[in-house]
């Protein structure tokens, strides 16, 4: 075997050796890549439901004023009807 075919025997194996190190770190990028969409997906969900949870507490405020106005009518009436019996 001559000194050149040594040589390039000596460099497959060590772009083979090189491959085989970087499967690891490909593997890492690809469920890095898969983690990034994901945390996307999340995030727009979160601030979907944050906008969602925001309607609902401005929904529930407007509940409780017409509760409350509610309250003030049946209250009036109430006072009314006594004031009716009173006389």
């Amino acid at each position: 075997m001559t000194e050149l075919e040594r040589a390039a025997e000596w460099f497959q194996n060590a772009v083979a050796s090189l491959e085989r190190a970087s499967l690891p770190l490909v593997e890492s990028r690809s469920a890095l890549a898969q983690a990034d969409t994901r945390i996307a997906a999340l995030i727009e969900e979160r601030d979907a439901l944050l906008a969602r949870i925001a309607d609902l507490e401005e929904e529930a405020r407007a509940h409780a004023r017409l509760s409350e106005e509610a309250e003030r009518r049946v209250e009036n009436a109430i006072a009314e009807v006594r004031n009716a019996l009173d006389h």
